[in-house]
């Protein structure tokens, strides 16, 4: 983890592997997001009572980069394993993520009208269905992967289901969610609880996303160890770019609305950093979660690139 005091000015040298050059990581991410949008198109059907399965499919399909399964899907077949294989949890992935910005955007949190360029789910639907939809997705979640996942033994998956459970509780994205709110409006946060906020709130489903792609190829302690240390790292990085980008980008570009953390009085890293010392810390995360890879050599080359995307995406 890099410094939690001052700037780290100095990063580690890029890391090079051998045909990484040739790599076309936006053919790979489009390709990559049609296929985990055409399994999330199957996953819910519509049915009695419409509205709630309407509500569901209004935020799980408005788009996306689709980041988190696309890292399961990823992380699966850096160990041999295979797309049918890790689908379900990506899709999983997905929904638990989408639960998170449905009840992010609610007027008791963060109060958002935009979300992926559309109106958030409460805007279209109310409060009360917005409420329901979240709490829909997040309970489908675990039941797509106990029952769709195929070729997986019971006992990855078993623990598969607990780390998502992991992710979305007090231990992760609840926890972090919670901080954040006590933290509104107050001027002296440290960047210990900017830390704990980040690595919960955003943090834990990224890692998430990773180590199950991983144990559900049947990946080595050892390796799991070692792609928990990228995913926090890529998971700090990506919330310092999220706060960059609140100060520098449009609404458009943002497809949210823009200097939301500003109106707010959230402590960002910006605020403790400024633009340029942030932008140096979240390089020096990527450094060092590429690091992390470089025992993989060429396998490794899709999850090195979407390391260096976090630090270079406009939106």
């Amino acid at each position: 983890m890099i410094s939690a005091n001052s700037p780290q000015t100095e990063t580690k040298q890029s890391l090079s592997v051998k045909g990484a050059s040739s790599f076309d990581l936006r053919s790979y991410l489009e390709e990559r997001r049609r296929l985990v949008d055409q399994a999330l198109e199957r996953s819910i059907v519509v049915t009695y009572p419409e509205k709630i399965y309407d509500a569901m499919r209004y935020s799980l399909m408005a788009g996306g980069k689709r980041l988190r399964p696309i890292l399961c899907l990823a992380t699966c077949e850096l160990f041999d394993g295979t797309l049918p294989m890790s689908m379900p949890t990506a899709c999983a992935l997905e929904m638990i993520h989408t639960m998170s910005l449905i009840h992010d955007d609610l007027p008791a949190m963060d109060n958002d009208d935009y979300r992926r360029g559309k109106l958030t789910n409460h805007k279209v639907y109310g409060e009360d269905i917005a409420i329901l939809a979240g709490d829909g997705l997040l309970a489908y979640a675990f039941e797509y992967v106990a029952v769709h996942t195929q070729g997986v033994p019971a006992e990855q998956l078993l623990k598969v289901v607990a780390r998502l459970g992991h992710a979305v509780a007090a231990t992760g994205l609840v926890g972090g969610q919670v901080i954040d709110l006590e933290c509104e409006g107050l001027k002296d946060v440290q960047v210990e609880t900017l830390h704990f906020i980040h690595s919960h709130k955003t943090g834990a489903l990224l890692e998430a996303s990773i180590w199950s792609g991983a144990v559900l190829a049947g990946a080595e302690p050892s390796d799991l160890q070692r792609l928990s240390r990228y995913a926090g790292n890529i998971g700090l990085a990506f919330q310092i770019v999220d706060d960059i980008l609140d100060i520098t980008a449009t609404q458009e570009e943002l497809g949210k609305t823009a200097g939301k953390d500003l109106k707010a009085q959230k402590a960002t890293y910006p605020s403790l950093w400024g633009i340029e010392g942030s932008r140096q810390q979240a390089q020096a995360l990527i450094d060092e979660a590429k690091a992390e890879l470089a025992i993989y050599a060429e396998k490794a080359i899709p999850l090195m690139a979407i390391a260096d995307f976090v630090t270079a995406r406009t939106h």
